[in-house]
């Protein structure tokens, strides 16, 4: 895809994150909506997968380790086309696939369940380990939030990764500078990233726009050329991207807009849209 398809599509999935978030009346849009730009970029250029084939053997993996994202990762999965965008209110209802957390038992694309925060990266892990013992080519590729990785787990599966030379994982850190309580720097820092993941033996990308396309993928190709190391990749990041009242703000980490608000922020994204589109 090009640079301008994509961003129209990262567009379409936060439509997605916001109509579902909506119809769910709960969940967590800020964060959904500073990952929209990667996980397009993910499934609609990076990644080997094939929706009409949700299980194929030599697909590339992704975990989501920050389970509560699951607004962004269904909106991109539903526009990538592995089941209709139309279901996408339904998250967290009575008997909908579109579980709060990702299920991998109910929902198709996904890789593995996640939501206790700490623990998608250990899976991505294992799974990248299992790829070198197996022989296969395919790549792992797990998004964590910059809170998350205030968790112990997180360390202990980076450094498994490092001693272990996993070149096939690649690991993102939504780097939006905020989670529920606060500013990260004021809850509990992590900073600086980069140099943590260094010191485990890491290649390490910071990308100045984490929700530039173009960015995005250049850090991917990196990525894929570097040997004998995994890749942490940190992207700045806007909590809230493109809805006007959500940008920076902490408070809308966990929950949904009411109706006069979700007319706001989908009339936002037209806006986005319209501006997009005039680039053609």
């Amino acid at each position: 895809m090009t640079t301008l398809e994509l961003q129209l599509m990262a567009n379409e999935v936060r439509k997605g994150i916001v109509t579902a978030v909506h119809g769910a009346k709960a969940g967590h849009p800020g964060g959904s909506l500073s990952a929209a730009d990667v996980m397009t970029v993910l499934y609609f250029d990076e990644m080997n997968i094939d929706p009409k084939d949700p299980k194929k053997e030599d697909r590339d993996r992704f975990v989501l380790s920050k389970g509560h994202n699951a607004p962004a990762l269904y909106s991109t999965l539903a526009n990538r086309g592995y089941f209709p965008v139309e279901d996408l209110p339904t998250l967290r209802h009575l008997g909908s696939y579109l579980q709060g957390h990702p299920c991998m038992q109910e929902t198709p694309g996904v890789d593995m369940s996640s939501g206790s925060l700490g623990q998608g990266i250990s899976a991505a892990v294992g799974m990248a380990l299992s790829a070198k013992l197996s022989g296969y080519g395919w790549r792992t590729y797990t998004l964590l939030g910059d809170g998350e990785i205030q968790e112990g787990q997180v360390w202990e599966a980076s450094m498994f990764a490092g001693f272990h030379k996993l070149d096939n994982l690649c690991v993102i850190v939504d780097n939006n500078n905020l989670q529920i309580d606060g500013a990260i720097d004021e809850v509990c820092s992590p900073y600086p990233i980069d140099k943590k993941f260094e010191a485990f033996n890491f290649h390490v990308i910071n990308v100045a726009d984490g929700n530039d396309v173009d960015q995005i993928r250049a850090a991917f190709k990196e990525a894929r050329e570097t040997k004998g190391q995994p890749t942490a990749i940190i992207l700045k990041t806007v909590k809230g991207k493109n809805v006007s009242f959500m940008e920076n703000q902490a408070g809308w980490h966990g929950k949904a807009p009411n109706d006069e608000q979700y007319a706001v922020a989908m009339e936002d994204l037209k806006k986005v849209e319209e501006a997009l589109c005039q680039q053609k």
